[in-house]
């Protein structure tokens, strides 16, 4: 007898159609391990004058600018490259949420290495030249001393600590997709050999006997 399959049923192709690419997965993923590195490195190097804490910051920068160069990929990548719509179960609020989210995350992935940038630059002190992959970066162009610094120092500070909160509300939003609303959002994002295995958590044990 000849198996007919059932149209209905979903197939793999689909389901890859509904994911990100696998450029962008990469560069979601290494951006924010990248993130989560260097934001307790920076904020140990800014509580502690002393050689551990400058290890850290001289850490910390490096990291920046690799951000700051990887974002602008993904952007070109995103502007060129479309990603996959939103649900249609997902209330328009929430998808605007989410727009707005991403917008936040791209302005401080950009923000945040170009404030520490200028800041590294514009400092009166001795400056410590950032060190990447074995290449001096260059210092910005920007007028030196506490008038330049001061600012860009504080806007350092405050767009870290939001950065922070938006991490913790993308983690708790994507938690809420995966465990609560079941939707299996967080297989977009995630290569086929892990997605797979977030599906899995979201099935329903059979209870036929």
């Amino acid at each position: 007898m000849t198996h007919v399959p059932t149209p209905s049923a979903p197939t793999d192709q689909t389901a890859y159609a509904e994911r990100y690419s696998n450029v962008a997965i990469a560069l979601h993923w290494s951006i924010a391990a990248l993130v989560l590195t260097t934001l307790p490195l920076g904020m140990f190097g800014a509580a502690n004058d002393n050689p551990a804490g400058q290890l850290a910051t001289d850490i910390h920068k490096p990291i920046g600018i690799l951000i700051l160069a990887l974002t602008l990929v993904r952007i070109g990548w995103r502007l060129t490259h479309r990603p996959p719509p939103l649900s249609d179960a997902c209330a328009t609020h929430l998808k605007w949420i989410a727009r707005v989210a991403h917008v936040l995350f791209y302005v401080l992935l950009l923000l945040l290495p170009l404030s520490g940038w200028w800041m590294s630059s514009a400092v009166p002190i001795e400056r410590h030249p950032i060190n990447f992959a074995g290449l001096e970066i260059p210092f910005l162009p920007v007028p030196r001393g506490w008038p330049s610094a001061g600012p860009a120092r504080m806007m350092h500070g405050n767009m870290g600590w939001l950065m922070i909160g938006l991490v913790v509300l993308h983690v708790l939003a994507a938690l809420r997709h995966q465990f609560i609303d079941k939707d299996n959002i967080l297989a977009r994002m995630t290569p086929p050999a892990v997605s797979g295995k977030f599906s899995n958590l979201l099935k329903t044990p059979n209870r036929d006997s």
